[in-house]
């Protein structure tokens, strides 16, 4: 029994260093994120993803890279962008730029793993996009797709996360409370939609730190000619991210003891690459676009992945730009000392009450999706109050949604068959 406890402690324990050591990374990336979500102008952008061309692509990589890291938020929003015409090339552009091309991920990298993981992951996705739209057509006819979007435009019951925006120019922006609070609401609801992941993401770390290097070394090729170890790692990567569950910046704490035990780093980089098609997102694909697509897209993304990681290994490869050294367990989880982090980390917790104690001056939660909203901003009842209490929605959808829910309700109370919505 105390040798369960003393493992438990242990795994435990190694969790909660790492994430000691990234805490104030977590937040510059998720306060800049949140800075970008809110103040980035997007007007007119969803209007001209239709295409497959250049243009269309850069736009959707350019949307991804300002909104959240989140993979079931990405997904949410590529779905409502394909539900409005944007092109399936143009979707997967955004989810590729969205889970690759946002600051928190990049700056956990660099914390954990060194600069160049950070670059690779950046130069990767770009890599991702092109190679996805080179293939697309190979995987997607012009039929399914249109099959696809039908779908989509039937599955109502996903919810897209909005973003706030302000027309302000930016130096009022910056000393205006109205535009930190777009900012604060932003910094609450990606917390609200990450912090399981990177939960999971550190436990998972800190057990699987644990096990020591034969054992993870077993999992790869280490031995044999470059270019098999080199694909046996990026293919045995995404497997791996596939069986975790873990997604978004919580795979990155993994990926740091995978290198840790011996990975590739085209295996670190494909293992990153692949949290859009773990477990409950391929469930998801299935539900907004069909079976058919969601494992066309599946199979693409696989293998786009795999492709990008093996090229991605081989240009750093041949610059010079691979590590020579990995890290030891214990430079992977740290430790509690003072200095530089232990007065980062203080100035994060400082930054993280300042942006929630905002949204709780400000702010109100939407009953139907969960979402913190700014009272001031936020859509509400044209009747007022509704069960006593006065509530604010996120969008339309939710409001919608809301008067329906109230309506049916009123009707079974009344002994009436509810109305359909």
């Amino acid at each position: 029994m105390s040798g369960v406890l003393n493992t438990l402690w242990e795994g435990l324990s190694n969790a909660l260093l790492m994430a000691w050591t990234v805490w104030w990374a977590l937040v510059l990336g998720l306060a800049i994120s949140a800075i970008v979500q809110a103040w980035a102008p997007r007007e007119g952008v969803r209007d001209s993803l239709g295409g497959t061309g250049g243009r269309s692509l850069a736009l959707a990589a350019g949307l991804g890279a300002a909104s959240s890291s989140c993979s079931y938020a990405a997904v949410a929003i590529a779905k409502s962008l394909f539900q409005k015409g944007a092109s399936a090339a143009s979707a997967l552009a955004f989810q590729f730029a969205s889970t690759n091309l946002v600051v928190e991920l990049g700056v956990i990298m660099w914390v954990l793993i060194g600069w160049q993981f950070t670059l690779a992951e950046f130069l990767g996705g770009l890599v991702l996009i092109a190679i996805m739209a080179a293939l697309l057509r190979l995987f997607v006819s012009p039929a399914l797709e249109r099959q696809a979007r039908r779908h989509a435009q039937a599955a109502d019951d996903g919810h897209q996360h909005h973003s706030a925006a302000t027309e302000l120019p930016l130096r009022e922006r910056l000393r205006t409370i109205d535009a930190w609070s777009d900012v604060a609401h932003n910094f609450r609801n990606d917390w609200a939609m990450l912090w399981k992941e990177v939960t999971l993401g550190f436990l998972l770390a800190g057990f699987i730190g644990l096990l020591g290097n034969d054992f993870l070394g077993a999992l790869f090729l280490s031995h044999a000619p470059p270019a098999l170890r080199l694909l046996e790692n990026v293919v045995v990567g995404p497997v791996i991210a596939v069986l975790s569950f873990v997604c978004s910046v919580g795979n990155v704490p993994v990926a740091a003891v995978l290198w840790s035990g011996g990975i590739s780093f085209g295996g670190v980089i494909a293992f990153i690459f692949a949290d859009l098609i773990v477990v409950p997102i391929v469930l998801i694909y299935r539900k907004y676009y069909g079976r058919a697509f969601a494992l066309r897209i599946t199979a693409l993304m696989f293998v786009t992945i795999v492709l990008a990681a093996a090229l991605i290994d081989v240009l750093f490869a041949g610059a010079g730009l691979i590590p020579s050294a990995r890290p030891t367990r214990a430079e992977v989880f740290g430790e509690i000392q003072l200095g530089y982090n232990l007065i980062a980390n203080v100035l994060a917790l400082v930054v993280f009450a300042a942006l929630f104690a905002l949204t709780r001056r400000r702010g109100a939660r939407d009953p139907v999706c969960g979402m913190e909203v700014d009272r001031a901003k936020a859509l509400q009842l044209a009747d007022g109050e509704r069960h006593g209490a006065r509530h604010y929605f996120c969008s339309e959808r939710c409001l919608r949604a809301f008067q329906d829910t109230s309506r049916n309700s009123i009707e079974v109370h009344a002994g009436r068959k509810p109305s359909r919505a």
